[in-house]
């Protein structure tokens, strides 16, 4: 998917000769220039690849909730809230509650 759109690769970068001429340009600051492109590439690269391997953990996280039955979704229903309410108070109150 996406190497079809890369033309060029960190090692294609690196690799990359150019030949020289009389009033041509230092080799030694085209070497420097290409030596930092060459780092934003693969950082570019590593984002890339981070941020696909992302994508496709949170396209299965959606895939498996989408899944789910409404009911597991929801987490508990207002009955099960309203039981464990009901058992909280009775052991912080004790049965001076229900007196």
């Amino acid at each position: 998917m996406l190497s079809d759109k890369i033309n060029l690769t960190a090692k294609d970068i690196l690799e990359k000769e150019f030949k020289t001429a009389m009033r041509g340009y230092k080799p030694e600051d085209v070497d420097k220039f290409l030596d930092f492109v060459i780092k934003d590439y693969e950082a570019f690269q590593q984002e890339i690849e981070d941020l696909q391997q992302e994508n496709m953990r949170l396209k299965k996280q959606v895939d498996e909730a989408s899944r789910r039955p409404a009911a597991q979704t929801a987490g508990t229903t207002n009955f099960d809230i309203l039981k464990r309410l009901s058992n909280l108070e009775k052991h912080v109150f004790g049965s001076k509650l229900y007196d």
